[in-house]
């Protein structure tokens, strides 16, 4: 999208020029609107035409049989699909009788900006009717990163030749027809008519749709209040009915006078509370939102997003482009945590039902890391979110007879909903990944509140899983067989090597957690000898290596598998998933996604710098990378390894997933992890960022195309700027207690008067292996790439 001649750019806005309709879908997904508890998607305000409208609450999903034509011990009975609950964004206007509607007529000019800095999205355009009457439109919305329960739009037309009788009609709609995208699993399977009405009503200027859906029973309210302001005559009046609640303006315009429209929504929904309750709920949201009236919201969310950039932003010199995707992606991670506060953070965050709603390990192993650094209030909230669901994940630990818990591979409320085991019963490294954004977020903040509860009790549950789904061989080694790493094109097999060194570090963590605070462990019934145990597992954790080829192998016997046919394999059958069987991927020499890779990245203090290297010039020829979570890992061990070039093209590939929309699936919405993935690149990639214990280590290196690299984070309370330029480094404390951190290998203290600035040595030039025919990282300049190295 971001090269198409709509779209403009700039360093702190994405802009669209002009409406090209073929791509109203995405361009809904790239302009959607979120806080963690609601989502809207960028749906036009008049309704029609669209792609995939969109109105989303955190948690709300409706649940349906899950079919098996051979069902089996353990299978999941229930899926949960997110449901597209009442619209708040519709505003519709008649001119003179004519629908405003840009298939008919004539559309002069059409522009939607989405600002980065103070999280509204505007629109203006200008429009002919069919009978010649010429009018202005202006719109802007916001869904509020402060009042976690409240959105709002403001809207304004105005005629621009002559006199006009326009009609404005805003609305509360619920069970909107949704469009049905046949043939990809990684869209939704939207469920028809999912609200049931409970009370509708229309008071002056207030609006109010109470809902229940139909199977999971959870209750749904919204509310809507409006200030209108036009022209001496302006009539008002509110109807309401079990789907539609509506506000009419009626007024007749003079060319240069504005019929102006403030929209405040409230939504809530429960499963427990009552129906009096829940309209109180939003009923008072609204009074909140009244009191600070429109200004006031617009003025909070610039309050708070000044605050994040201060140490969240990342600046890039020498490509404009990635300048744009990383403040684009960085923006909408935020919006996907925000204001969560302890539901899940989905896959596609609130910007579209793909993957229907559910959240994976992506949100521990890449969206966390980022918002670790950077708002760590919301990485709190979704790993107590995790421990709330503990109930759901002993229940299929012991349905599948194991100890401790099993956390889902894929869910909206806790229980798990893959209907395919081998890539989701079998995929248990989600425990280690849950585990390992605990032990970050307790380095990074020193939380010892949140450590010493909701902390320890994650990893023992977590630990005892691993202690009773491996074993001890006749020598002593700890194996994890029949397991699913992140490679879903590998699975079902014995000691994959991600899942094993990072359950191994789930277990010593666990240990360490119980040695803290043993009163506490012994409360959750941990005892001198189970954490001795577990530490016994976690040194002798076994890790297959071919010795042969001087690789460690993605999982027990990977490298003697039949290497993948990639020479005939045409371009048009990629993703592989949907044009071959998985018993056939299953068994040969091909990775979807970073796996090994991604363990080097994980558990870099493993392996040594030749192996590093060694490992990613065998793995990068294998790995088709048709999984979004794959380039942004690739482009951080790219780096690591010294092949910066390709690091960059893979950064490339990373930051404009969604803005070039690469996996054909944007419709759906935007790709979280792949957002967060492009901080990951920058950050961890070209700026070297390790922890190291309860500090930070830096090996910082940059690529030819970038000429400097900036960003910031936070850390123990402090925050932290970092410079890098190709010949320097320059390590600034922006506030907080001096800060002790890793460069290369040495130690640096710094203080809020005393910078350090040091010298970068030149990279020595390696040549890069290759990829799968055909499957080279999208790059806007694959030369510079190529003559980097």
């Amino acid at each position: 999208m971001i090269s198409h001649p709509s779209y403009a750019v700039e360093p702190w806005v994405l802009r669209e020029t002009a409406l090209d309709l073929g791509m109203l879908a995405q361009s809904e997904s790239v302009f959607a609107l979120s806080n963690g508890h609601i989502g809207w998607r960028g749906n036009l305000e008049e309704g029609e035409p669209h792609g995939l409208p969109g109105s989303y609450l955190n948690g709300v999903h409706e649940i349906h049989a899950l079919p098996y034509a051979e069902a089996g011990y353990g299978y999941p009975e229930s899926g949960q699909t997110i449901v597209n609950v009442t619209n708040g964004k519709i505003v519709r206007l008649l001119v003179d009788d004519e629908p405003f509607d840009l298939r008919y007529g004539r559309l002069h000019s059409h522009e939607r900006v989405l600002d980065l800095r103070s999280g509204l999205l505007h629109r203006t355009c200008e429009w002919t009717s069919p009978t010649g009457r010429r009018v202005r439109v202006r719109s802007s919305r916001l869904v509020s990163l402060t009042q976690r329960s409240v959105a709002g739009i403001l809207y304004e037309v105005e005629p621009l030749e002559c006199d006009v009788r326009v009609v404005v009609q805003s609305e509360l709609v619920a069970n909107e027809e949704l469009p049905q995208f046949g043939g990809d699993p990684r869209a939704a399977q939207a469920p028809r008519s999912p609200l049931e009405s409970l009370e509708h009503a229309a008071e002056g200027s207030r609006l109010r749709l109470l809902h229940r859906t139909r199977r999971s029973g959870l209750r749904v309210a919204a509310a809507a209040g409006h200030t209108v302001s036009g022209p001496e005559g302006t009539q008002l009046r509110s109807e309401s009915s079990g789907d539609v609640a509506r506000l009419t303006a009626t007024s007749t315009l003079r060319a240069g006078e504005r019929l102006r429209l403030e929209k405040l929504v409230a939504y809530g929904w429960s499963a427990t509370r009552t129906l009096p309750g829940l309209r109180d709920q939003v009923d008072a949201a609204l009074a909140a939102a009244d009191s600070a009236g429109w200004r006031g919201l617009v003025a909070e969310q610039r309050q708070y997003l000044d605050n994040f950039w201060s140490r969240a932003d990342v600046e890039v010199d020498g490509d404009a482009e990635i300048q744009q995707a990383v403040r684009f992606a960085t923006f909408h991670v935020v919006q996907a945590g925000a204001r969560a506060e302890e539901r899940a953070l989905p896959a596609k965050g609130l910007t579209g039902s793909g993957y229907d709603g559910h959240t994976f390990w992506d949100t521990e192993s890449f969206v966390l890391p980022m918002l670790t650094y950077t708002e760590p209030s919301a990485v709190r909230a979704a790993l107590r979110w995790r421990r709330s669901t503990l109930p759901a994940a002993r229940h299929r630990a012991a349905q599948l007879r194991l100890r401790g818990a099993v956390f889902p591979w894929r869910t909206i409320e806790g229980a798990e909903c893959s209907a395919y085991w081998p890539a989701g019963s079998a995929a248990f490294h989600v425990n280690a990944d849950i585990a390992d954004a605990v032990v970050r977020y307790v380095s990074a903040t020193g939380d010892e509140e949140f450590d010493q509860d909701c902390g320890l009790e994650l990893l023992v549950e977590t630990a005892r899983m691993w202690r009773s789904l491996g074993h001890h061989d006749r020598l002593g080694r700890f194996h994890i067989d029949g397991v699913t790493g992140p490679d879903e094109y590998t699975a079902v097999k014995n000691d994959n090597t991600y899942t094993n060194l990072m359950a191994a570090a789930n277990l010593t963590a666990a240990a360490d957690a119980v040695a803290r605070y043993p009163d506490r462990a012994a409360r959750l019934g941990v005892d001198d000898e189970e954490a001795a145990a577990w530490r016994d597992a976690a040194d002798a954790v076994h890790v297959p290596y071919s010795s042969e080829l001087r690789v460690h192998e993605q999982h027990e016997g990977f490298t003697r598998l039949e290497p993948w046919d990639f020479a005939g394999t045409s371009p048009d059958q990629y993703p592989l998933l949907l044009h071959f069987p998985y018993y056939d991927l299953y068994r040969k020499q091909v990775v979807k996604q970073a796996d090994l890779v991604l363990a080097m990245f994980t558990r870099g203090e493993f392996f040594d710098a030749e192996h590093k290297a060694r490992n990613f010039a065998y793995y990068e020829p294998l790995t088709v990378r048709d999984s979004s979570l794959s380039a942004c890992c690739q482009a951080v061990m790219a780096a690591e390894v010294g092949h910066l070039g390709l690091a960059y093209q893979y950064l490339h590939e990373a930051a404009l997933m969604d803005l070039e929309d690469l996996e054909m699936n944007t419709r759906d919405g935007l790709h979280m992890a792949s957002l967060a993935g492009t901080w990951m690149a920058l950050v961890a990639g070209f700026g070297g960022m390790r922890p190291r214990g309860d500090s930070l280590g830096f090996a910082p290196k940059l690529p030819e195309a970038i000429s400097r690299l900036a960003f910031r984070l936070e850390a123990r309370g402090r925050r932290l700027r970092v410079e890098i330029e190709h010949s320097r480094v320059t390590y600034t404390l922006l506030d907080g207690a001096p800060l002790e951190l890793w460069h290369f290998d040495e130690p640096v203290t710094i203080s809020t008067d005393a910078q350090r600035s040091l010298r970068l040595e030149s990279q020595p030039h390696r040549t890069p292996p290759g990829q799968p025919p055909g499957r080279e990282p999208r790059s806007h300049d694959s030369s510079v790439g190529a003559s980097q190295g």
